[in-house]
């Protein structure tokens, strides 16, 4: 897992293993990452406010997450 933006700050970290026995989705992963900690529920509980990625590809809250994937989540991002 990995964090950026205001989402490390509020998880309180930038990167953690999780190891997984089975494949997931994206979305059940974070609920169940938001279950942790106040940080992490702080850091990951509006999905509105988020956005995740997959291996480097940006992905929905039902995309498969599979035993080794790397899962990013972070805030929309904006150019300018």
């Amino acid at each position: 897992m990995l964090y950026f933006a205001w989402v490390r700050e509020r998880v309180g970290m930038g990167q953690e293993t999780v190891a997984l026995d089975e494949p997931t989705t994206v979305g059940a992963l974070v609920d169940w990452l938001a279950a942790r900690s106040e940080g992490h529920a702080t850091g990951l509980g509006d999905r509105a406010r988020l956005r995740a990625a997959v291996n480097q590809d940006f992905v929905g809250w039902d995309a498969t997450v599979n035993p080794g994937d790397e899962v990013a989540i972070f805030p929309p991002v904006t150019g300018g």
